[in-house]
């Protein structure tokens, strides 16, 4: 480990490259609802929390890329189907996507009352309406990884100091299951390894789960689904049609009427041609994964009531990608602008 000024630090993982290590990924969390976010870091010094030849448990946050290591930290999130433990935490907080106040104090009285002590957690969306039982179950499942972890890291020689893998939580893969799997009927998988991971993870469950070795998986239709993703013009059943630019700072989406010329008023073709590009907008953002602050140029709406129709569409639309998303609305230049986080990186 080496130090970069006060706020930060390289972390060996076993990488090629060191992994980054920010002040804010150390520190406890301030406030149930914002984390450190608000928090001003410029006072805090990291040397007070890691030291160099310190071994420390850390995740990834963030993975590496062709330029830079890992990003990491040593606030561990350990996610279950319906919950996420935060250990050493004394928060419990709950999905926002969850509005209904009973049902809020419901699963956080679950939780209070079936976890164990200095365990913060997270209650995901898909904890809704789930059965005190399910929670319960869901706890202890997140408590018993860690466990795994905390006696996985107790087992490493200290005076080696050699970086070590304490637990694969499964990717890309084990993120998408873990809010799916109630809604899964079955599973095919073409590769051995990943097919052993799901059924230990999830071979309690209804899903059927098979294994066709070696074997192409990909039809034409989906093939061609997946071509689609890389386009940037994204033609829309009424006819017009969206582009999609993605910048360092933003991406930028265009509403066209293209071949949509409609029978009603022109303020009724607008409206329409806007209303299916939301819908198909909400659609691509979660299959590209497109992450940060995005702005929408619409076809111009001559009536602010028509623009509250596309916002309340939008958000919507919204509520079926897990990820967190915020829309901020139109802008004075009837611009719209929303933030998305990344799920892959959630």
């Amino acid at each position: 480990m080496y130090y970069q000024e006060c706020g930060a630090a390289f972390v060996d993982i076993g990488e090629e490259k060191n992994a980054f290590l920010h002040i804010k990924d150390v520190l406890p969390k301030a406030s149930e609802l914002t984390g450190n976010k608000n928090e001003k870091m410029g006072k805090s010094d990291i040397k007070k929390y890691v030291r160099v030849g310190m071994p420390i448990i850390v995740q990834v946050k963030k993975d590496k890329n062709e330029t830079k290591g890992a990003r990491i930290s040593t606030d561990l999130n350990i996610a279950g189907k319906y919950t996420a433990l935060i250990p050493n935490s004394k928060f419990i907080t709950i999905s926002s996507k969850i509005e209904d106040k009973e049902e809020i104090n419901r699963l956080k009285e679950i939780v209070k009352n079936n976890s164990s002590e200095n365990n913060g957690f997270i209650i995901r969306t898909a904890a809704k309406n789930k059965t005190e039982k399910e929670i319960i179950e869901d706890i202890k499942h997140v408590e018993a990884l860690f466990n795994k972890i905390k006696n996985n890291s107790q087992d490493q020689n200290k005076d080696e100091l050699i970086p070590k893998k304490l637990y694969e939580a499964g990717g890309i893969i084990n993120k998408v299951l873990l809010g799916l799997i109630d809604t899964i009927d079955k599973i095919t998988v073409n590769n051995e390894k990943i097919y052993n991971f799901i059924n230990e993870e999830y071979g309690n469950s209804k899903v059927t789960i098979n294994l066709e070795n070696n074997k192409n998986l990909f039809t034409e239709d989906t093939i061609n689904q997946l071509e689609k993703l890389k386009n940037r013009k994204i033609w829309l059943n009424c006819g017009g049609f969206i582009t999609i630019d993605k910048t360092e700072a933003l991406t930028a989406i265009d509403v066209n009427t293209g071949k949509y010329t409609g029978k009603d008023t022109l303020e009724k073709t607008v409206l329409k041609v806007n209303e299916e590009a939301t819908i198909e907008i909400a659609k691509q953002i979660k299959l590209r994964d497109i992450g940060g602050i995005i702005i929408i140029d619409y076809i111009d709406m001559e009536e602010k009531e028509d623009e509250d129709k596309i916002v309340n569409l939008l958000e919507k639309e919204l509520k079926k990608d897990r990820a967190k998303t915020q829309v901020i609305g139109f802008t004075p230049l009837h611009l719209l602008e929303m933030t998305r986080k990344h799920f892959c990186n959630n």
